[in-house]
């Protein structure tokens, strides 16, 4: 594991040089180079030279299809936003995640809010209520699978009101799994920690 030294230095970056990146990946520097430059790796060149930049969306991206531990970003939290306009699960998934000191929780209690805090929070994973005041959750499926910086973010859609057409509508839109309320705390806590492979 490293040092809380060496995940913390890179906590705030947004921006990475290839040799930063090659120490967060464990890999070597030629290696991430030719992978910027097949395009495996997205990022962009600083105008006037040849040096390479991997903004922090583009490295958590190719960290998360190559399998690559989280451990030297973030201190290897994953981020959980879950949206819900009911205050008791909200309090609920707050009291049970943040005992995961592998997770990192924002909430929301609106589609909108939702919105906000996912550009600026970029969750690995989204627990979406169906029913929102303002939105339906399928419009948020769409919405966020829109957006090509968010293409990683998986999404749990939990809802107590929804019939098999509507759950294939949801999948369709871009959900990646169905549970339906009530639920079993501890059992989707199980399926969040084998989703973000923790």
């Amino acid at each position: 594991m490293p040092s809380p030294e060496d995940a913390s230095k890179f906590d705030s970056k947004q921006v990475f040089t290839t040799g930063e990146a090659a120490e967060i990946c464990k890999l070597s520097q030629q290696t991430i180079i030719r992978c910027f430059d097949t395009g495996r790796l997205q990022g962009f060149r600083v105008p006037g030279s040849r040096f390479r930049r991997i903004p922090r969306e583009g490295l958590l991206r190719f960290m998360r299809e190559n399998g690559i531990p989280f451990d030297r970003l973030d201190g290897g939290k994953r981020r959980v936003l879950v949206v819900d306009d009911d205050q008791e699960i909200i309090d609920l998934f707050v009291d049970v995640f943040s005992r995961d000191n592998r997770l990192d929780v924002k909430t929301a209690l609106t589609g909108y809010d939702a919105g906000v805090i996912t550009e600026q929070f970029k969750p690995d994973l989204m627990i979406l209520d169906y029913m929102l005041p303002d939105i339906n959750g399928n419009v948020v499926c769409k919405t966020v699978r829109e957006n090509s910086e968010l293409r990683g973010m998986m999404i749990i859609i939990v809802s107590g009101v929804v019939n098999q057409d509507e759950i294939e509508g949801l999948l369709e839109a871009g959900a990646d799994e169905f549970i339906k309320k009530p639920f079993n705390i501890d059992q989707l806590l199980k399926r969040v920690h084998a989703m973000l492979e923790l």
